[in-house]
């Protein structure tokens, strides 16, 4: 796939097929002597009954080097929860599965917000926060790598490839992001990033200028993708987004704490395919509608609290120049799938980058409208200042849910 990002910001590894899942398994079981792996499942009972599901839990049965798997479930009821426990039994490592609909997780949620910290918005953001919760409860893992729950293409060596550059003692990355070709069933995919990120931050670099920040996120050839691996001391001060700007979210949160030096971009797969969002022209409160939304308001905050000034003006400015330069891609992009005998509906390609453009326009306004919004889930290490038995509690209610309905 045309990439149209700029390398030197972050490392990025690629995968030359010049070593075998075998030899990468033994060095991942020798690393996991000393620096224990988990695994977090952020995923809806609606994705078990996948074809995507059943074909991740027989790869996973596979690793040996995992510690523990923790499976954050999202809209279950109590028999839902139960049969999402009998599922996930053919799972060979030590694993939970976190009930985040319980009785005893709502009664936690009440807790928080007495306190002025629960998070915004059910959905992924929370899931993965709450996962996390209960990783740095358990205070026995020292990397921590998330995988979304609906890849078609699944295979256990994606996994071995995104925790290696950070499981690794010889290597000095804190954070690794999977990045892949989106390609699938002869069509080029990623709209969202071929059609907003990569052209608005262009866009915004014609606009507001040369940005630190903006060139490090062109370094990724993937910034959306929902694979990454980080060891877990950064955890405690890591603030979870809870609207679809998750993975924009943490590559910010990279930027902030860390040094581009100790993040990587790793090569994952050859081929990779999931379930895909519907565009929702109709409905600004869903599919790629929504999330291009959210996406655009999580760049511009941060760009924001960097020392970016934006008014009415600059954001007419920026989605006429978006405009221009995503059509401009659109024309590489097509000779691109051309060339490699693959498909791409151009006028499906243009109502993308219309609507868009008019959620660059709508996230800005939201921006302007609301300025002191802060769309984040408070990091753990606040969640503990306020109360310090709380993570001691999340951890013993996920246990006590698995033993009274595994029964």
């Amino acid at each position: 796939m045309t990439d149209f990002h700029q390398n030197g910001n972050v490392a990025t590894l690629h995968n030359l097929r010049t070593r075998s899942l075998d030899e990468m398994t033994y060095e991942l079981e020798t690393f996991a002597q000393s620096r224990k792996i988990s695994l977090i499942l952020p995923c809806l009972y609606s994705e078990l009954e996948t074809d995507a599901m059943p074909l991740i839990l027989g790869e996973l049965s596979k690793v040996t080097y995992l510690h523990r798997i923790i499976i954050g479930l999202d809209r279950a009821d109590e028999a839902q929860f139960r049969h999402a426990q009998q599922f996930f039994k053919g799972l060979n490592q030590n694993h939970i599965v976190i009930w985040n609909d319980s009785p005893r997780m709502k009664a936690l949620g009440e807790r928080l917000d007495a306190l002025g910290l629960a998070p915004m918005e059910q959905g992924k953001g929370k899931n993965v926060w709450s996962s996390l919760g209960y990783l740095i409860g358990c205070e026995d893992s020292s990397v921590m790598a998330i995988h979304d729950c609906d890849i078609v293409t699944y295979t256990n060596e994606m996994l071995a490839r995104l925790v290696y550059p950070v499981a690794n003692p010889t290597f000095p990355y804190q954070v690794a992001k999977g990045f892949y070709s989106r390609v699938g069933q002869g069509k080029l995919n990623g709209r969202v990033t071929r059609l907003l990120v990569s052209p608005l931050l262009i866009a915004l670099k014609k606009v507001v200028g040369d940005r630190d920040y903006l060139d490090y996120l062109r370094s990724f050839r993937y910034p959306l993708s929902g694979e990454f691996a980080m060891r877990t001391s950064i955890l405690p001060d890591l603030r979870i987004p809870s609207d679809w700007g998750l993975e924009i979210g943490v590559l910010s949160e990279a930027w902030r704490n860390l040094a581009p030096k100790a993040v990587c971009q790793v090569e994952i797969a050859d081929n990779y395919d999931h379930k895909h969002q519907d565009l929702s022209p109709e409905d600004a409160s869903a599919g790629l509608s929504r999330m291009s939304t959210d996406i655009c308001k999580a760049i511009f905050r941060k760009l924001a609290a960097d020392g970016t000034v934006f008014t009415p003006n600059v954001f007419r400015t920026l989605k006429a120049t978006y405009y221009r330069c995503a059509l401009d891609l659109l024309e590489a992009y097509y000779t691109d799938a051309q060339m490699n005998g693959l498909t791409i509906d151009r006028h499906k390609e243009e109502q993308a980058i219309e609507l868009f453009a008019e959620n660059i326009m709508r996230a800005g306004q939201t921006f302007l409208d609301n300025p002191h919004e802060t769309p984040f889930i408070p990091t753990w290490n606040r969640v503990h200042a306020a109360d310090a038995g709380f993570l001691t509690d999340l951890r013993a209610a996920a246990v006590a849910d698995e033993k009274e309905f595994s029964a």
